[in-house]
């Protein structure tokens, strides 16, 4: 490995933080509305199918973005952070072996995350309140979908490789490709367009797991054939545990946010499930929405994270607390307008997916209480991953575990009293703004190191 201070003045050091972190946001914003319109579309397939599909999917759809924040959020935020710092101190070498521990470590939680929900997945939607035509219709989608987990990692754990070094249009341009993909594939295998017959569920998960086979392929080209500032060489770099220490001492913390946002969605799934398919259905399109917000949030988020994590490395602790409180402001006001947005006017969205009365009714009440605090819930994300940047995960899995808590507790004393389902979003809405206070609050008070002059 290099020496530290070897590597040429970075300009991410110096630059202006506002423009940078927009020019950084720009295309993975653009990437993220792609991978957000893939979600619509898959979802307005399912819809096609009808509403046991729709609770199905409903089912289903939190362990789908459950390894998506786990591989692009948590884990890669950790590769992400580990390689920037590593740039920021001058040491090159190190962020080349740091991407090679990186997908080892991918390889590692693809198969495992395969394996799990292959042997435990009709157990786990089952005690979600899973029953009947819904759960196997989340089957069918699950047993093809999570085939293809290690294609899922690989593709968010070496675009985190690339993010790190502050190459932000390359992940962009191969995750808009790949979400462009899924959405011809889906509708080609699950609605049998064309010559070829509909496999309905399983053929729109089939599409994703060609499309993520491909984005993989791409990603793993770039890299290893030196077309990026990181070097993939996998025969080549030895196994050290400090390099994986390095990633998992940021990474494996922040799985555990994942971890708390998934629970919280499968507490609040299982209260809701008790008032029938039509209120699942609903509360399934409410909440696919505000899964696709952490992409949104994550678009700013790790943008931060190259701005954070260099500033850490060159010893910048004021600038890079600059540059969270930046992101985050970003995120909010981008965050808050979609909140208001779907507050006004819910159908607009959830006329996408459904047009049964009960169905629209019950998403419009999840909207109404969700929706305003939307804005917090960004706040909340961003400074999560800014966090991740600068190696201090333990403030947003606090804040993660508040909301968790308040869901958790409250909502067995909505069971015990059997109250209506507005409680039960009112709960969600005041978790979330917990979540984005609680954020400021710990990354406030969290030591970020010493300023080096």
């Amino acid at each position: 490995m290099s020496e530290p201070g070897a590597a040429a003045p970075n300009p991410l050091l110096t630059a202006p933080i506002l423009p940078t972190l927009l020019r950084f946001a720009l295309p993975n914003m653009v990437a993220m509305l792609a991978t957000a319109l893939a979600a619509i579309a898959e979802t307005a397939y399912v819809g096609r199918f009808g509403s046991p599909a729709l609770a199905g999917m409903a089912l289903v759809f939190p362990f789908v973005m459950f390894q998506m924040m786990l591989s692009a959020g948590a884990m890669g935020g950790g590769v992400s952070s580990a390689v920037s710092r590593a740039l920021g101190a001058g040491d090159a070498g190190r962020a080349n072996a740091l991407a090679v521990h990186a997908v080892w470590i991918a390889l590692a939680a693809g198969v495992v995350y395969t394996v799990a929900m292959l042997t435990l997945g009709e157990a786990l939607l089952s005690a979600l309140g899973g029953q009947g035509e819904a759960l196997a219709q989340a089957m069918a989608y699950g047993n093809v979908a999570f085939l293809g987990s290690v294609f899922v990692w690989l593709v968010n754990t070496l675009a985190s490789v690339i993010r790190g070094a502050g190459n932000m249009a390359a992940p962009s341009v191969t995750l808009f490709a790949v979400a462009l993909l899924q959405v011809v594939l889906g509708g080609v295998l699950g609605l049998g367009w064309g010559p070829f017959p509909p496999l309905g569920m399983a053929g729109v998960a089939a599409g994703g797991v060609v499309a993520y086979g491909a984005g993989a392929a791409w990603l793993w080209w770039t890299l290893a054939s030196g077309r990026a500032r990181i070097s993939l060489n996998m025969r080549g770099t030895r196994f050290e545990r400090a390099l994986f220490a390095d990633i998992l001492r940021v990474g494996a913390v922040a799985c555990i946010s994942p971890l708390q946002t998934v629970l919280t969605i499968l507490i609040l799934t299982r209260l809701v499930a008790q008032f029938g398919t039509d209120a699942l259905a609903g509360y399934g399109i409410g909440t696919r929405l505000e899964f696709l917000l952490v992409p949104v949030a994550f678009a700013v988020g790790v943008a931060s994270v190259p701005l954070v994590g260099m500033a850490i490395g060159a010893g910048q602790v004021a600038r890079a607390r600059r540059a969270a409180w930046t992101a985050a402001a970003l995120a909010t006001v981008i965050l808050g307008g979609l909140g208001l947005i779907v507050t006004l006017a819910p159908d607009l969205w959830t006329g996408l997916f459904s047009q049964d009365p009960a169905v629209l009714d019950a998403a419009a009440g999840y909207f109404r209480w969700a929706g305003p605090v939307y804005g917090l819930f960004g706040l909340g994300l961003s400074l999560y991953f800014s966090s991740l940047g600068a190696g201090k995960a333990v403030g947003p899995v606090l804040a993660g575990t508040l909301r968790l808590v308040m869901v958790a507790g409250g909502g067995l004393l909505l069971a015990l009293w059997q109250t209506p389902t507005w409680t039960i979003f009112a709960l969600l809405s005041a978790g979330m703004a917990a979540y984005g206070l609680s954020s400021v609050l710990f990354v406030r008070l969290t030591p970020w190191g010493v300023e080096r002059s």
